[in-house]
């Protein structure tokens, strides 16, 4: 990684929420929204995605039936789980209450050296409602 290169700090985790009808939501947290510096199509985007997610390292599924890529990614090496979204051509990744910042900077590495194109990164806080 260069000095420039994004460090995935946390600013702000989500809180479980755990409604009385079951289930398990977030409410507030942090967002990280990779832009790619020149047009590439959501599909091209969610390939890349999945080829990187192949690796060794991540253990990773799509299992939920949106108009969007959804993938709940497990880290491996850093013992840890986060969300990745395609959609409106930037890949973004969704911080759960345990997510290691190691494991966001380790996906935006690959996701680089994967890639032809550079990448802006983002960060998006909300707070709890």
């Amino acid at each position: 990684m260069t000095d420039d290169a994004p460090t995935f700090d946390i600013p702000r985790r989500p809180e479980r929420v755990y409604p009385r009808e079951g289930g398990v939501e977030y409410e507030g947290g942090t967002v990280f929204r990779l832009s790619p510096d020149a047009e590439v199509s959501e599909e091209t985007l969610a390939s890349l995605v999945e080829a990187v997610l192949e690796g060794e390292r991540y253990t990773y599924g799509d299992w939920f039936e949106l108009p969007a890529p959804v993938y709940l990614v497990h880290d491996e090496r850093h013992s840890t789980a986060f969300r990745v979204v395609v959609r409106y051509g930037d890949v973004e990744f969704h911080v759960l209450p345990n997510t290691a910042a190691e494991a966001l900077r380790g996906l935006y590495s690959r996701l680089r050296e994967s890639s032809d194109f550079d990448w802006r990164v983002d960060c998006e806080t909300t707070r709890p409602e």
